[in-house]
């Protein structure tokens, strides 16, 4: 039997093969690991001293799908078919073929693996393992006949749920379902495969009835059938709106599990080839990848992180305690600093309060907690309590001074090697650092609210921010689950402005007689979780105002803070927060605010603009035309210059539709000249906020895109 493979090492044991596959990083069923694979298995096929298989994985992974970024260079449907239909079949020959296949489910089994192993005749996994179709995340669907074997081993039901919403199982409930035969010690997975292969070897297990296709007693009848993928489909539509994936896995579902599976698992086959070429395929697969890639910057290649240890929280407020239950779930030990004993209380229960869903889903306990807080977190109201941090984060109030004195303070205090970093969202962070020794310490870390939960971390680099602080935050990003996206200081920073310009047109529409439900209905209709009045309401309409007026001092004439913006705000009705704002909050369901429509129709009337009637499309391309000029003007001036980060800000920190790939990848396949086009009109119809950025009117004009790679 041969034994030399690039990606798999192959050993023998009591006339048992294993398989140990080892194709860094993450063990995914690339050309070359597909070849190996092939080859071995036919290699043990033609030994007459090899009478069973085990395979397994390497680390963490036993194997975690395919190499998605194949699916990126395959650009014809025939193409993909060709390539699927090839993997589908070979996973096929593995259960039917003269040898009985064991799984030792080693780490995450996902996607392509998941499928494997269900192709296999028996499966251990290691206990805390993850099992899982997530490929619906992506855009896709299983296309080597997951959706067909899934239900065979844990009924229609369970599998609609993991084949649809994509979420892994952990080994014990995959256990519990019976897509798992045996769940073990990690340090026992080999010799309880080895156990099960001898199994077969004696005769014990038979290797016709272990093949899934044999397993047909959890198929539903015809009629279940009907009613439980009618069902799916209308919940399915509630939540998945505007994705092509989780229908075609109904209905694979729908024109599979019948007596000749082979059959069924080309029509899957056909059904993932429709999702692979699909837009919304590839903008999700961008965006997993891009996402992979957050914050491999070339300013910080090669420069290592300095390792976070023990960090400093400033301010325990809603952003403080969602910052710190951050800090406590990474593992940190932790000092919490606020002004007063009464403060720091206050600041205590609202950490406490943030563990509340995971206590409440059983992820942890109140013990758990009580042990986390005694073990890592110390409370504090001297700033000389600092003196060995690491890392100090700053959540107090947004007043430039009071943030000076503090951190000036600080800089005596603090070790020479410790990062500097604020959460402020509007102040200039190159000017809060020119009360340093060294400015090149001071970063901005922008979480967004709740902090303990939105993905999104804006790091802002100041004039002197320091390569090495930079690589030190990103690392620390990561650490802390956030996917880091890196910006250059300016008013807004990248996120706050660019939300502006997605939602700053509605006031134009609205000025002009648009009603503001149908601008409202156009953008949820898009795909946003929520309109602009719905969002300004929930933000706070004095703090959008004022933010507003600072953009509109710092950026100039386009800025310019439009006139019934200045009528809403002096109704003085701010939003949630004060009961009501565009909408009032004091019954059951929020309905529109009449102080404030009353307002809007006094300033329609006084200029005598009549009610004005636009399609969803109009209101749309209006609102995203803003935006992708913003985008554009944000680049000009060094903001940002990278449209892979920039889109994924939006989609983490605002709920951007990731099925549309972001604003910017919106732009490229609207086409940049009717970007431009639409612009000139805006500007013409509403005035200097939409004149066009040079640099779109010169995409345009050279036919560039924002991702010239595509």
């Amino acid at each position: 039997m041969k034994t030399d493979f690039q990606t798999i090492k192959v050993d023998r044991k009591d006339g048992v093969a294993v398989f140990t596959i080892n194709n860094p990083p993450v063990n995914q069923m690339s050309p070359q690991m597909m070849q190996d694979f092939a080859a071995a298995v036919s290699s043990a096929y033609e030994d007459s001293e090899v009478k069973a298989i085990v395979l397994t994985g390497t680390g963490k992974n036993f194997i975690a799908g395919a190499d998605i970024t194949q699916l990126k260079l395959v650009k014809r449907r025939e193409d993909v078919m060709e390539v699927a239909l090839r993997g589908a079949r070979f996973l096929s020959s593995l259960e039917t073929g003269p040898k009985p296949l064991i799984a030792a489910i080693n780490g995450n089994c996902l996607g392509g693996g998941l499928e494997t192993a269900m192709a296999c005749h028996y499966r251990v996994a290691a206990e805390g393992v993850n099992l899982g179709q997530p490929e619906v995340q992506i855009g896709l669907i299983p296309g080597a006949g997951g959706t067909q074997r899934l239900p065979r081993l844990i009924g229609l039901p369970n599998a609609l749920e993991m084949i649809t919403a994509g979420k892994p199982i952990k080994a014990r409930q995959a256990w519990s379902r019976g897509l798992a035969d045996e769940v073990v010690p990690m340090e026992g997975l080999l010799d309880a495969a080895l156990k099960a292969a001898q199994r077969f070897i004696s005769g014990e297990l038979n290797l016709r009835m272990r093949m899934t296709r044999s397993v047909n007693h959890r198929l539903p009848s015809a009629a279940e059938k009907t009613a439980l993928l009618n069902y799916a489909r209308v919940m399915t539509f509630q939540k998945a709106k505007g994705y092509i994936a989780p229908f075609k896995a109904i209905d694979a579902l729908e024109q599979g599990l019948g007596f000749d599976i082979d059959k069924d698992i080309e029509k899957e086959v056909a059904l993932f080839c429709d999702c692979a070429v699909s837009d919304v395929a590839k903008n999700l697969i961008n965006i997993f990848l891009n996402t992979r890639a957050a914050g491999n910057l070339p300013r910080i290649a090669g420069i290592q992180p300095a390792k976070i240890k023990k960090a400093a929280m400033l301010g325990g407020g809603v952003m403080g305690s969602g910052i710190v239950h951050l800090l406590l779930q990474g593992g940190f030990e932790t000092i919490l600093w606020d002004i007063n004993d009464g403060a720091i209380q206050k600041a205590m229960g609202a950490v406490r309060k943030t563990f509340d869903y995971p206590i409440k889903k059983k992820k942890m306990t109140a013990a758990d907690l009580d042990q986390k807080i005694q073990q890592q977190l110390t409370t504090t109201t001297s700033l000389d309590d600092l003196k060995d941090v690491d890392l100090v984060i700053e959540a107090i109030l947004e007043n430039m001074e009071v943030k000076q004195d503090v951190w000036k303070q600080l800089d005596g205090i603090c070790p020479a090697h410790a990062v500097f970093a604020t959460n402020t969202s509007a102040l200039p962070i190159t000017e809060m650092a020119e009360v340093l020794k060294d400015p090149g310490r001071m970063i901005g870390l922008h979480f967004f609210n709740p902090a303990h939960r939105m993905q999104l971390l804006e790091i802002i680099c100041a004039k002197k921010t320091s390569d090495p602080t930079l690589s030190t935050a990103v690392a620390f990003g990561r650490a802390i689950k956030k996917v880091p996206i890196v910006v250059n200081d300016g008013p807004g920073f990248y996120v706050s402005r660019q939300l502006g310009g997605l939602f700053g047109g509605a006031v134009y529409l609205t000025a002009d007689g648009v009603d503001g439900a149908e601008i409202e209905a156009a953008m949820v209709d898009f795909g946003m979780p929520m309109g602009p009045a719905a969002l300004s309401d929930l933000t706070g309409i004095d703090i959008n105002y004022h933010v507003n007026k600072t953009f509109e001092k710092r950026l100039g004439e386009r800025y310019k803070v439009h006139p019934l913006t200045e009528t809403v705000y002096q109704t003085g009705c701010y939003g949630r927060k004060t009961g009501a704002g565009y909408f009032d909050y004091s019954g059951e369901k929020p309905v529109p605010n009449k102080k404030v429509v009353d307002a809007i129709a006094r300033y329609l009337e006084e200029n005598h603009i009549s009610p004005k009637k636009l399609s969803r499309q109009e209101i749309v391309d209006l609102m995203l035309a803003n935006a992708i000029n913003e985008a554009a003007y944000m680049i000009q001036e060094g903001i940002c210059d990278r449209p892979q980060d920039m889109d994924l800000a939006m989609i983490y920190g605002t709920g951007f539709p990731p099925y549309r790939g972001g604003i910017l990848r919106y732009a490229d396949t609207w086409g940049i000249p009717k970007v431009y086009e639409t612009l000139l009109k805006l500007e013409k119809q509403y005035g200097s906020r939409f004149r066009p950025a040079n640099l779109l009117k010169e995409m345009a004009a050279s036919g560039k895109t924002f991702y010239p790679e595509e």
